[in-house]
């Protein structure tokens, strides 16, 4: 009976404890959703600094500041799997096409990462910047997101080192493969990376110089990053004609280096490859089946973006980017590319092919201000207004801009896209910047994903089209993706994770941004929290800038 009593006591003690204490904020009233993928319940939410600490019933507790959710939706802030803020958050830290729809932290590294920059990368980095200018103030991948943080992010930041970054710093563009000592020289960046909070190894494989990388190259820099409790994450060498061994590839990885392995944004890309979808996913579940932790992320819409130069054969690339510049201007190579654009192949990528048409590829993003104009064309529009085939057009504006060129490349099948939504091991990244729909930004056309890959998922196939359940979604976006990076203490709405809270109202959420107007953020966002500072009051942004560099789980303290 004692017990009893001094158990009674010790509840009386911390409900009273609960609502007599000051907290920063008090969410009311709000219908949470914990990111556990369960029912949602009423309840409040009690913010003290940069921490949840709370959850219950608030009514007798009070706040600096108070918010009344009336009925919303409250859950925790969204991760974005494949985020390229990485210089859109250099220009403005604000984040705002990704946190008006929820997101409070970008994912980044797809092959390439900010860090580690060795003195060559850093004047290749420096001369290759378009609208975006800034000055390259760090050396290391690490160095790069502390960088971020001081100089003030409203999101939360972190990344994967890029493959081909570490390639680049060792061995440059070229098509070889590494000597055993740059073996143990890429293994000792990823092993620094890793220590430095990074998430694991990243690979874009279509993409040279990674396109030159064996897999035995990869197992050994992913069995370093393994080491640390690190993942692997990959754009694979084939979405399209070879996809099946591509993933096959993935799977061979993470076996060998006993390894989380993630497939960015899961496709079949190219109108002959959408039948291969189903058997995609049943191999994963079967590895999955076999004890091996495989899982993907995705963008919910049926183009991609990528360069211009994806239209043609990565071997122009060996040695880089100026040596496919110098070759695409010698007539010998320039017929022979033309043969190869048209011509459907397994060796590499095909990306004209794929599309079916030069009408299926919009041009979105040039560095030089004479090529401007043509921002939003479909390649097969700015051919006829230059009186050149498309594909002769492809190679001259890569030359003439002295860049990939921006794309948008039509290539998906949007039954796939609803069977992967519905997936339960997928997860979702934009592969896109996050960016303000004003300045600089519009210098370009985005993608539309950046503006609304997440609200997508909320609005128009969790609500509309009813393919997963709210809970669920908010899962997908929330607990899913920091499970599989194990990302401690986010990712929940739970007693003394941090204070990542999104509030929306589920019967408006809805994106906006379309391929022709890109630019127009998603609705029905109305508050959200990082780190327990508001940055979205009322749908509008605060100023608040209290994102974090977020540490993977090799983390050594200096």
């Amino acid at each position: 009976m004692r017990s009893i009593a001094f158990f009674l006591l010790c509840l009386f003690i911390i409900s009273c404890g609960a609502e007599n204490d000051e907290y920063d904020t008090i969410i009311r009233n709000g219908m949470i959703y914990d990111g556990n993928g369960g029912e949602a319940y009423k309840g409040d939410i009690g913010i003290k600094n940069d921490t949840l600490a709370f959850i219950g019933d608030l009514s007798k507790a009070s706040a600096k500041n108070e918010v009344d959710a009336k009925g919303n939706a409250v859950a925790p802030g969204f991760i974005n799997m494949l985020s390229w803020a990485t210089e859109s958050l250099i220009q403005d830290g604000r984040s705002q096409s990704d946190i008006r729809q929820g997101v409070t932290l970008e994912v980044m590294g797809e092959g390439w990462s900010m860090g580690p920059l060795n003195e060559t990368l850093k004047k290749q980095q420096q001369e290759s910047q378009g609208d975006i200018k800034y000055k390259i103030e760090w050396n290391t991948l690490g160095e790069y997101l502390h960088f971020l943080e001081k100089k003030g992010i409203s999101c939360n930041v972190a990344s994967f080192i890029g493959a081909t970054t570490v390639r680049m710093n060792v061995i440059g563009e070229d098509n070889r493969d590494p000597t055993p000592a740059e073996m143990d020289s890429m293994k000792l960046l990823v092993k620094q990376a890793m220590e430095e909070g990074a998430m694991g190894v990243g690979t874009s494989l279509i993409y040279p110089p990674a396109f030159f990388a064996k897999t035995n190259e990869l197992v050994e820099l992913c069995k370093e990053a393994s080491k640390y409790g690190g993942s692997y994450i990959s754009h694979m060498r084939s979405e399209g004609n070879k996809l099946h061994e591509a993933v096959e590839e993935l799977i061979t990885i993470a076996r060998e280096a006993n390894i989380h392995a993630e497939m960015y944004h899961l496709k079949a890309a190219g109108k002959d490859n959408w039948p291969k979808m189903d058997s995609v996913i049943r191999r994963i579940e079967r590895a999955r089946a076999e004890g091996l932790d495989i899982t993907a992320d995705m963008y919910t819409y049926i183009a991609g973006g990528t360069g211009l130069t994806a239209t043609m054969p990565p071997t122009l690339q060996d040695g880089g980017f100026g040596k496919l510049r110098e070759r695409l201007q010698d007539p010998a190579i320039r017929r022979q590319t033309i043969k190869e654009m048209n011509s459907k192949t397994d060796k590499w990528e095909n990306f004209f092919y794929a599309v079916g048409t030069p009408e299926n590829i919009l041009v979105v993003g040039f560095k030089q201000d004479s090529l401007k104009k043509y921002t939003g064309k479909s390649l097969a529009a700015v051919a006829k207004l230059r009186g050149a085939s498309p594909e002769e057009t492809a190679m001259d504006l890569v030359i003439q801009d002295s860049t990939r060129v921006e794309c948008i490349y039509f290539l998906m099948d949007e039954n796939n896209i609803k069977k992967q939504v519905a997936i339960p091991w997928v997860s979702f990244g934009s592969d896109e910047g996050s960016y303000t729909s004003e300045g600089v930004f519009l210098k370009s056309n985005a993608h539309p994903r950046a503006y609304g890959n997440v609200a997508r998922v909320l609005g128009k196939y969790s609500r509309d089209e009813k393919l997963i359940p709210l809970q669920e979604a908010i899962r997908k976006l929330s607990n899913l993706p920091a499970k599989n990076l194990k990302i401690q203490n986010r990712g929940e709405l739970k007693v003394g994770n941090y204070a990542d809270i999104v509030i929306f109202d589920p019967a408006k959420i809805k994106d906006n941004a379309t391929f022709e107007k890109p630019h127009q953020y998603a609705e029905g966002m109305i508050h959200v929290f990082v780190n327990g500072a508001q940055v979205l009051k009322d749908g509008e942004h605060t100023g608040a800038k209290s994102g974090r560099f977020v540490k993977g789980p090799g983390y050594r303290a200096p």
